[in-house]
């Protein structure tokens, strides 16, 4: 977890040791001082340093507790004030507790308490360190798995400490599903957590509900539980698995000057040519001068970027241009001297699409028409599958459109950008519907009568590209089939290609398809219709439409171009989920962009050539 550090540094005298001639009314009368200063280690806080500072509560006792000596608030401790001889004990609270309408259930709003004892003695100086740490009840409830392989979208976990107040009660889904939550209990007799799950299961539609109770919960302490959903005596279970080992958190309050250094970088802020870099920047240590980030992948030669101040503290800057797989060692600089310890990062991998050129492709077994790649290469990334196309794999998999004397994707030797061919996508038609030509990452799933097919799209894949590039030649026509009136052209129309990519994390039991092409698409059923820009598994998309005279990408303004001639495009992809990794990739090509809805030019081409993922 996160820590706050906050260090009270108590300087209570009983005397000046110095020349200074120093005279007390009273012979056991001491001249105090106190001396706060805050750090925050965390780039995001619900409470700002200020506030946080202002918020802090000083209590002086006695130590044997025969009374309180002073109450302070920590911006109005007067400088110095007395103190008579004897032992004391040091109380600080703080954050959200003190708040004048605190929440007792929060995701970000903490809690923080501790004590120390100091001694006054006469003619000596006394100081007391109080390190004031986190005093709520923590929660971490996460889902396993199964819990999303067996419930539809929309299953909850809630846990309150009051089930009939609703401000105590915190609601965990699939979206924040690791998360801590933050409870105030420290004013409660016997607090104990009320805890209740809600899900309609997949099998048959019905909702399952199960509650129960964590009793004689404690401040300070961290409940961490997962939801698994588990098989016994043949039958399906819900088993909710609680870790009762509680430990201390470990978050804490110290009140002392930043700590000047580096700070880890999260993990999801480090890709495969570019991470962000982070420190922490005492403001007085660093006024006036410059604060730098110097990094090196072989230790000789480095490079040097400025640190951009952030927030309060905290230093950071973004660095581009690095190699994918490959560990960095940084510093932090200030007027060009080294500060602290190194770190390193190491890069995440940069793989390219298997068989992105098309170079490996073999007959099906006994018919003309070609399958996407070749077992009998001997490369790796051209002996399985990875391309599919609506051809189908007849006695090899399942029957396409090739098993009905439509051949939809082939190959050309003599038109290509890279190797020896390119991939040839063309439409055609039967009883006056439209077959368009396609590719895509993914397993044609078999036709669906004589009216439409299943598609199993999506590999698995780990890595976050920013762009995709591919080229790509096309021949179209006007409309001159069209079976949805409502798709927003007319026969008047030009037909128009479209290339979609994706990476997600879908799961085969949500979207219908299988473990390793979980996205099922039935072109007879419109409800299967995937929209990557509103998907909620969806980390990134893009997609880019080839006109007959232009194009656009990621729903951008068309651009003139000359589309029947070969152009290189690239294809952004933009992430709504920047601290999600994928579990697949998505990549579909379609001669005509309203093929499933059986619409379209049914002369159209479509040629694709050379595919690159891009990582910047």
């Amino acid at each position: 977890m996160k820590k706050y550090n906050l260090i009270f540094a108590l300087c209570v005298i009983t005397a000046m040791a110095s020349c200074a001639k120093v005279e007390f009314k009273q012979p056991e009368t001491a001249f105090g001082s106190l001396e706060m200063s805050m750090s925050i280690d965390e780039m995001t806080k619900a409470m700002s340093e200020d506030e946080l500072r202002s918020s802090a509560i000083v209590n002086i006792y006695y130590k044997d507790y025969s009374g309180r000596v002073r109450t302070y608030a920590y911006n109005e401790i007067p400088s110095p004030f007395y103190l008579t001889v004897g032992e004391y004990r040091a109380d600080v609270i703080a954050g959200e507790c003190v708040a004048e309408t605190p929440a007792p259930a929060s995701w970000d709003s903490k809690s923080y308490k501790g004590s120390a004892d100091f001694t006054i003695e006469e003619n000596k100086s006394a100081s007391v360190e109080v390190v004031a740490s986190v005093n709520n009840a923590v929660t971490n409830i996460s889902f396993d798995q199964t819990v999303a392989d067996n419930f539809n979208p929309g299953y909850e976990f809630s846990i309150c400490l009051d089930p009939e107040d609703p401000s105590t009660k915190l609601v965990y889904t699939a979206d924040n599903s690791g998360a801590d939550g933050y409870f105030i209990v420290s004013d409660l007799v016997l607090p104990s957590f009320k805890w209740t799950f809600t899900g309609v299961q997949t099998k048959d539609g019905s909702t399952l509900t199960k509650s129960g109770e964590i009793a004689d919960i404690e401040g300070g302490k961290l409940y961490k539980m997962t939801l698994r959903y588990t098989v016994k005596d043949g039958e399906l279970e819900f088993t909710l698995w609680v870790d009762t080992m509680t430990d201390n958190i470990t978050d804490e309050i110290i009140f002392e000057p930043v700590s000047t250094g580096l700070s880890a970088t999260p993990s999801h802020e480090i890709w495969a040519a570019r991470a962000t870099l982070y420190a922490d920047v005492d403001a007085e240590e660093s006024a006036g001068k410059t604060v730098q980030f110097s990094y090196s992948s072989n230790g000789t030669s480095w490079t040097d970027v400025d640190g951009v101040n952030d927030s309060e503290g905290t230093w950071k800057a973004d660095i581009k241009g690095l190699t994918p797989d490959t560990e960095y060692t940084y510093k932090l600089l200030i007027d060009g001297t080294p500060i602290g310890d190194p770190m390193t990062l190491i890069t995440e991998k940069a793989p390219n699409l298997p068989n992105a050129s098309f170079e490996y492709v073999s007959k099906v077994s006994g018919k003309d028409y070609y399958k996407f790649y070749d077992p009998s290469c001997g490369v790796d990334e051209g002996s399985n599958m990875f391309w599919g196309s609506g051809n189908g794999e007849g006695s090899e998999g399942v029957n396409g459109s090739a098993s009905m004397g439509i051949v939809i994707t082939d190959i050309d030797k003599s038109d290509k950008k890279h190797g020896n061919q390119s991939v040839l996508l063309k439409n055609n038609s039967i009883a006056s519907m439209l077959t368009a030509g396609n590719l895509f990452a993914g397993q044609f799933a078999g036709l669906v009568g004589t009216s439409g097919g299943k598609v199993n799209f999506g590999r698995p894949w780990k890595s976050r590209p920013s762009a995709m590039k591919i080229w790509c030649k096309y021949s179209t026509g006007k409309i001159n089939i069209l079976k949805n009136k409502n798709l927003g052209v007319t026969e008047n129309d030009y037909d128009r290609a479209q290339i979609k990519v994706a990476i997600g994390t879908w799961t085969y039991k949500q979207y219908g398809g299988t473990k390793d092409n979980p996205v099922q698409v039935n072109t007879t059923e419109e409800s299967t219709f995937v929209d990557f820009y509103t998907d909620p598994a969806t980390i990134a998309n893009g997609d880019l439409i080839i006109y007959h005279d232009g194009y656009s990408i990621n729903k951008g303004a068309k651009v003139s171009a000359n589309t029947s001639g070969w152009i290189e495009y690239t294809i952004p992809l933009d992430y709504r989920q920047l601290a999600t990794y994928p579990t697949h990739i998505v990549v579909s090509c379609a001669t005509s962009q309203f093929g499933d809805y059986f619409s379209g030019y049914d002369k159209g081409k479509l040629w694709i050539d050379a595919v690159e993922l891009i990582y910047e």
